[in-house]
């Protein structure tokens, strides 16, 4: 099985979503893929982070305050 590098993951599935659309303008698509992408990356560095969000916010590049945040927003924590 051939592993594709994230870029051309993502590539793919826009392309997909651009041919299911046959035709109809998409709106809000920063928003919508921001989204799609920010929730699995938060459940899969926490998991690797053994759910430390000091550790996970520094992998992430993000202050922990910042992290709390976007878990809430997922509904990832209380």
């Amino acid at each position: 099985m051939k592993k594709n590098n994230l870029h051309d993951c993502v590539r793919s599935s826009l392309e997909g979503y651009f041919q299911d659309l046959d035709g109809t303008e998409p709106a809000n698509l920063h928003d919508m893929l921001v989204k799609a992408v920010e929730r699995p990356l938060l459940e899969v560095v926490m998991e690797q982070a053994q759910h430390n969000q000091s550790r996970a916010a520094q992998w992430l590049g993000l202050n922990r305050n910042t992290l709390r945040k976007k878990l809430l927003e997922h509904g990832l924590i209380d």
